[in-house]
């Protein structure tokens, strides 16, 4: 996740972090806290308290889950990363998704429908395939670079 905030700030973008709870329990908050100069956020903010970040001019939505993915597109609300999604999705705010699903779970029709779901609605889905590689350990990881270039697209249109 820093290689990816170093390369969108290197573009000129301001980057503000909201991680599902899970997520954020994988990555060093605090690191990503001072490579960003933002709060990370992933928990429900108090009604009385004001929103730390500015207005979005683009969202990068990545990596999205099975999960995310259908409720994002069924409009539920219960992590501070869906609500975030959701707002911005209704304030027509351009939006990039990665997914990062298995193949199993892509062909579910409840994701293929949530998919669609969201591709009319103006969100632009990139392909699982051009953007999650897998390391010499199996694991997974991004093509950070792919993602930022389809961020930069968002600016130009």
């Amino acid at each position: 996740m820093g290689n990816l905030i170093r390369l969108l700030r290197a573009e000129g973008w301001l980057t503000c972090l909201v991680l599902s709870p899970t997520a954020a329990g994988w990555v060093d908050t605090a690191e990503l806290e001072q490579l960003t100069g933002m709060p990370v956020r992933s928990a429900l903010r108090q009604p009385t308290e004001q929103d730390p970040f500015p207005p979005a001019d683009a969202v990068l939505a990545a990596p999205l889950t099975f999960n995310t993915v259908n409720k994002w597109a069924a409009g539920m609300n219960d992590t501070t990363a869906l609500g975030v999604l959701n707002e911005l999705l209704g304030a027509a705010v351009p939006i990039v998704a990665a997914p990062c699903v298995k193949s199993l779970l892509q062909s579910h029709p409840a994701y293929r429908a949530s998919v669609e779901r969201l591709t009319e609605s103006g969100v632009r889905f990139l392909e699982q395939s051009q953007t999650v590689v897998r390391t010499q350990d199996a694991a997974v990881d991004f093509d950070w670079p792919s993602l930022v270039a389809e961020v930069q697209r968002l600016r130009s249109t």
